[in-house]
């Protein structure tokens, strides 16, 4: 299987429009409303999304509104996005799951993620942690050691995960089946109650996003096996990498991205890109990126999709490897 490519900081720029162009200057007086497909209050796009667009007003040439179409898992705005204008002012930010894993794991979409959206800019990528809680036998410290538990406890080697068929999911499905043992998924609505019934006991391990369970590491109350991301993550550098450990083709991150309608215009695309890339440059985003355990990835429109296409190949042979069954 293809490894996939960690996005970082390190991504280039591409070319970066002038704010005050012809393109822009048509619109100025709308809007930019940036939905979600997630309640409103919680959740890591959230706690991105806001601050970000603070930063973004006074800066950008028209005013920023954050709005939510919650439901089916982030598909519902989706579709709302894919069929409004391609004028730039109807903007849609998701985790990259949305559009590179979603269209293996269900069988049919409303949208054709590699054909109707237009990538604008990657904000922060994030690793997906294998975390210990109480449940698990405290001398139990490595991902050697549970993998041994577990095989001498099948009844008990059950995961937590945050929904049936996300990265997280089957980030689990990929490490039972090439150490040999069989780990059980135990899907939660969210990553909130699982994470209570992970810290209560309930269930022994789970994979979390890391900005979940990074306070309650770093307080000694869960421990961290290993992360997903292909090298040492920043927040956790004392974590090995599952790929380190021996498991090479589970190397993944997943990230947060803002994308619109296919067919927007270039100067558009690429003026939103560099404002984005802007604010997140500054000290206000780099205190929520460090607080969240995030990276940073400024990258660039093209390098966005391209990101995309990857990651849904990558996704397309995980789920054909894990026998994972698209639902309805």
């Amino acid at each position: 299987m293809q490894r996939r490519t960690l996005l970082s900081a390190g991504v280039a720029f591409g070319g970066l429009a002038c704010i005050g162009s012809p393109a822009l200057a048509q619109g100025a007086s709308k809007s930019v409303t940036l939905w979600s497909g997630f309640p409103v209050g919680g959740g890591l796009g959230d706690q991105v999304a806001r601050p970000l667009i603070d930063q973004l007003r006074g800066k950008y040439p028209q005013p920023f509104i954050y709005d939510a179409k919650p439901g089916a898992g982030g598909r519902i705005a989706a579709e709302f996005v894919k069929r409004a204008p391609p004028d730039g002012n109807t903007l849609f930010g998701c985790p990259s799951s949305l559009m590179t894993l979603h269209p293996h794991v269900f069988k049919k979409l409303p949208y054709d993620t590699l054909n109707d959206f237009t990538s604008i800019a990657g904000l922060c990528s994030y690793t997906a942690v294998f975390t210990a809680g109480p449940g698990l036998p405290a001398e139990i410290r490595t991902v050697a050691d549970y993998l041994k538990w577990a095989k001498a406890n099948p009844s008990l080697a059950n995961y937590g995960v945050p929904a049936s068929g996300s990265s997280l999911h089957l980030a689990g499905a990929m490490l039972g089946k090439q150490a040999g043992v069989e780990m059980q998924s135990v899907p939660y609505k969210g990553g909130a109650p699982l994470l209570t019934d992970l810290r209560g006991g309930q269930i022994p391990v789970s994979f979390n996003v890391v900005s979940e369970v990074l306070p309650h590491i770093r307080a000694g109350t869960l421990r961290a096996l290993a992360v997903s991301a292909p090298t040492r993550w920043k927040a956790l550098p004392d974590t090995p990498t599952l790929t380190e450990l021996g498991y090479k083709d589970i190397a993944f991150v997943d990230w947060l991205g803002w994308y619109g309608p296919a067919g927007m215009d270039k100067a558009k695309v690429n003026a939103l890109n560099a404002a984005v890339n802007e604010a997140l440059a500054g000290p206000a985003m780099a205190e929520v990126i460090d607080k969240n355990g995030l990276e940073i990835m400024r990258v660039s429109p093209e390098g966005l999709a391209k990101a995309v296409r990857e990651n849904h190949a990558f996704w397309g042979q995980v789920v054909k490897v894990t026998g994972f069954k698209p639902e309805d």
